[in-house]
């Protein structure tokens, strides 16, 4: 097995998933080779059933696979114990799903600083950069509301904050926009470039939306269990 290239941040190498049920046996895909490089964003787009979200939890290392590897931040996920995961997944990646997953009995603060929190990172230090990235998404003005408070694009926004708050080298994003009408997904995609070009930080984001898709470096579809290099005029 090839070693991670320097610049990637993410590294599959071989990838299979197979879901085992008794005597069923389900395969999603297999053999899969995927990199995504430091500063790139990728979009993965596919059908409804194709696998993109067992991929991207594969990616994250969030669930395991039958065969290949995943190397993240040149790590060697399968070699790493439960917790040395956790670890390198709070450190190096971001992931901000449909349903924004904020704890609702926190404030937008709160809720984006607990993963530096987690990692380490003194309250006062926490709290100004947490806010610094809140204020950039334009919720500076609601940083003591808690999530029932905010509306679904306002609560998206801080789900971006707190995906970024501790500058990971990849961000993996599962349908970020796909709970918003068309103006607020737009709002909340640009800040998603935006934050990627300040911070140099890889996107991966699986979308239906395929105007969203082509404002993305590459594009690939998600088919017959195979990644397909998307041209721009197939997009």
């Amino acid at each position: 097995m090839s070693e991670p290239q320097s610049n990637d941040v993410i590294r599959a190498e071989g990838l299979g998933k197979t879901y085992i049920e008794g005597k069923l046996h389900t395969p999603v895909f297999d053999g899969l080779e995927f990199a995504v490089q430091a500063g790139e964003t990728v979009a993965i787009l596919g059908a409804s059933g194709a696998g993109k979200s067992t991929l991207l939890h594969l990616l994250g290392g969030l669930d395991v696979p039958t065969t290949g590897e995943v190397f993240v931040a040149g790590q060697q996920m399968s070699a790493l114990s439960n917790a040395a995961r956790g670890r390198l997944r709070n450190s190096a990646l971001g992931f901000i799903y449909q349903f924004h997953h904020l704890l609702p009995e926190f404030t937008a603060l709160e809720n984006v600083m607990m993963p530096v929190l987690l990692a380490g990172l003194p309250t006062q230090e926490a709290t100004t950069r947490a806010q610094t990235l809140l204020e950039s998404v334009g919720l500076g003005h609601r940083l003591a509301h808690k999530p029932g408070e905010l509306s679904g694009g306002e609560r998206q926004r801080a789900a971006v904050a707190r995906a970024l708050v501790n500058t990971p080298a990849c961000v993996l994003g599962d349908e970020p926009t796909g709970n918003l009408d068309e103006k607020t997904a737009a709002t909340v995609f640009a800040q998603m470039l935006e934050l990627n070009r300040v911070q140099a930080t890889s996107l991966v984001l699986v979308t239906h939306d395929r105007r969203l898709a082509r404002k993305l470096d590459r594009v690939l579809e998600l088919r017959e269990g195979r990644l397909h290099v998307l041209a721009a005029s197939e997009v």
